[in-house]
């Protein structure tokens, strides 16, 4: 399945002028402003000096040839993010057509047309086998919509598909059943259209607030979805690239460019076709925008039963993931150092952490002599301190949510390794705990109960990750890949940038 139209290029075009980019909250400024660290994944950026000069006040405006080079540099890094365009650029919501895939669910399909703005291209909503087609109809119909009917199910893969063959304007807003928009949710995703590399942007996922009081165990995790949620990528701005911090964005709501996606979704995938997209779209050269500005309320699941099975289900779909696109959700990616520092962390003896501080102070200092920067000890410290902080994340996701099973398995012959898994379970709760407690002001979840939710949260997606490995007779979801293998994945950033006379301009001196 292709995912670019015909006749046109990924990423065909140059940004407009008046186009502003920022920095990355989480850029850091080295040598006095003349290399920056960040991205996704993290790099080191040297500027010439007129690239400092145009990024002088931590922001760049696309002037012309040169300063627009820097920004797509900045964007394709992941290290800068956009903040202005031209009123001209961004598209309009007549240019949009809404397709929402519905499959018995008419009371939710009612509440999301209600939220729709007016001034749409197009409003399409795809029967997907309902038992009660006429309540569907009705209900579509009413609210302006045009219905396109599947005599039986076929899954929503194939139901967003025959909207994006449905519809005739530029850009496509699939909007699944159980979600409502916010107030002013087009917008934002309309402006990082402005850039014409962009093929895909995604909302942020919010919690919709339950209706009435819930029994105290849905209440538990209805507050625990409201700041965890899988659907949830966080309140920043991110390039969606694989392997990074925002590596995939849900199909629950999504704005696409009908030219990059082609035929769509992966109608032989019943689980992940929206990570897939995202790969296919990325591999093909087509830059992801996530923009948290937008927000689209989900109806989440809070009875246990459900909730759970979903989450594992969410697991299972690593598996077809790995065996289509290689290396491409890794349960891990560590280097030598970094495995060495996690095996030696998890032993936990007072040796073994004066060892895993050793590797660490040895893999720095020789780091340190390949920087292109003036204080390279210092950088190097700070780029292995990231690391040293990735590897314990990753440490503690690997025994509590990936490789739960073999630490089940340890806990029953070893008694350290019980000492172990207990104390990583719990002070992994404690910090995802701390750092995720305040995205959602409506809820407040208590420290056990969210400790005990995001337990049962691996443990689901664990089995389904170990239960779809093992009905694909494939080991790939589970086998840890090298930075090698995730440089060699990654697409180049792009162009270094051209001067206003349309030669090189030397804005980035050394590269990643």
């Amino acid at each position: 399945m292709t995912v670019t139209g015909s006749g046109i290029r990924p990423g065909q075009g140059s940004l407009p002028v008046g186009f502003r980019v920022a920095l990355d909250r989480r850029t850091r400024r080295l040598d006095d402003g003349a290399v920056l660290l960040g991205g996704a994944p993290p790099r080191l950026l040297r500027l010439s000096a007129a690239a400092r000069q145009l990024l002088a006040d931590g922001t760049c405006t696309v002037t012309g040839p040169t300063s627009a080079a820097l920004a797509r540099r900045l964007l394709d890094a992941g290290i800068g993010h956009p903040i202005a365009e031209p009123a001209s650029a961004v598209p309009s919501s007549a240019e949009v057509t809404v397709v929402v895939p519905v499959k018995d669910r008419v009371a939710g399909v009612a509440r999301l047309l209600a939220a729709l703005p007016s001034g749409l291209g197009g409003l399409l909503v795809v029967d997907d086998g309902s038992a009660d087609a006429a309540a569907v109809r009705a209900v579509a119909e009413g609210a302006g919509a045009t219905v396109l009917r599947h005599s039986s199910a076929r899954g929503p893969a194939a139901a967003r598909n025959a909207g994006l063959a449905a519809a005739t304007t530029p850009l496509v807003a699939f909007l699944d059943s159980d979600v409502v928009p916010l107030t002013g949710w087009l917008e934002p995703l309309l402006a990082r259209f402005a850039d014409p590399a962009v093929g895909l942007a995604a909302p942020r996922i919010v919690a919709l607030p339950p209706a009435g009081t819930l029994p105290r165990i849905d209440g538990l995790l209805a507050a625990y979805e409201a700041v965890r949620s899988s659907l949830d990528l966080g309140p920043d701005p991110a390039l969606v690239v694989p392997r990074s911090r925002v590596a995939y964005v849900p199909s629950a709501a999504l704005l696409v460019r009908r030219a990059a996606v082609g035929a769509g979704f992966d109608e032989g995938m019943q689980v992940a076709e929206d990570v897939d997209l995202v790969l296919r779209l990325h591999a093909a050269g087509w830059r992801l925008r996530y923009e948290p500005a937008a927000r689209v309320a989900h109806d989440h699941r809070t009875t246990l039963r459900a909730w759970w099975l979903r989450k594992a289900y969410y697991g299972t779909g690593a598996a077809p993931l790995a065996l289509r696109h290689p290396g491409s959700v890794p349960p891990m990616v560590l280097s030598p150092w970094s495995a060495a520092v996690g095996a030696l962390l998890l032993l936990g003896t007072p040796r073994a952490v004066q060892a895993a501080v050793a590797v660490s102070v040895v893999a720095a200092e020789r780091l340190a002599r390949r920087l292109p920067v003036d204080r390279p000890r210092a950088a190097a410290a700070r780029l292995v301190a990231m690391g040293v902080v990735g590897t314990l994340a990753q440490t503690a996701d690997a025994v509590t949510r990936h490789y739960w099973p073999v630490s089940a398995a340890a806990c029953l012959v070893s008694r350290r390794a019980r000492r172990t898994v207990i104390f990583v379970a719990v002070a992994e709760g404690i910090v995802d705990w701390w750092r995720h407690r305040g995205r959602d002001p409506h809820a407040k979840p208590g420290l056990p109960g969210y400790v005990l939710a995001h337990r049962l949260d691996d443990l689901a997606y664990g089995a389904g990750l170990w239960w779809g490995a093992l009905r694909h007779r494939t080991v790939e979801p589970l086998r840890p890949i090298g930075p090698a293998a995730l440089a060699a994945g990654h697409p180049p950033a792009g162009r270094a940038g051209a001067s206003d006379s349309g030669r090189p301009s030397g804005l980035i001196r050394k590269g990643e």
